[in-house]
């Protein structure tokens, strides 16, 4: 969506909320208490919490964006714009740590080379180039990065310019 976390606007079907009135076992997090919030709307108005106003105006932008390019042409953007950058990654000799039928269009993991410190090319893209990409988590730490082609940051000029900064630095 391209807009700041912080919302997470969710409906429930009535079966659903059945079974969340109806549950056995309290819910272990206040603020995550689906049967609290829903008497914030209801006829006693119980005061859950104070609503991110501003993430809710974010998100109304991000959806008018999004409504503007509309949802096909955006997916199809944010696929071309990945094959894009896989096919940037192969001709540099670089691999996916994923199989491309179980590829994400918004989020690509790409295996470090060996002998490379991935924390230092993270760094260097950062200083040098103001270009932020993530290490792994878990037991991916160390191995892979995660780059983020979301938003109006999937766009082929942004691809093209991430590509050459990376060569840069991989070239040093």
């Amino acid at each position: 969506l391209n807009c700041p976390p912080g919302i997470a606007p969710l409906t429930f079907n009535e079966r659903a909320v059945n079974k969340l009135r109806n549950r056995k076992t309290r819910v272990a997090n206040w603020y995550l208490d689906m049967t609290m919030l829903m008497n914030y709307w209801g006829g006693s108005r119980t005061y859950h919490h104070t609503a991110p106003i501003n993430m809710n105006y974010a998100l109304r932008e991000a959806l008018s964006v999004v409504a503007e390019e509309g949802l096909e042409a955006r997916w199809q953007r944010h696929r071309e714009t990945a094959e894009q950058f896989w096919s940037g990654l192969e001709e540099m000799g670089l691999h996916c740590h994923v199989a491309p039928e179980n590829r994400l269009a918004s989020l690509t993991t790409v295996k470090i080379p060996d002998g490379v410190n991935g924390k230092d090319v993270q760094r260097r893209l950062l200083e040098e180039f103001n270009i932020e990409i993530a290490g792994g988590l878990g037991e991916l730490g160390g191995k892979v990065w995660r780059v983020g082609l979301m938003g109006y940051n999937s766009r082929p000029e942004n691809v093209m310019m991430l590509l050459s900064a990376l060569k840069i630095v991989l070239a040093k």
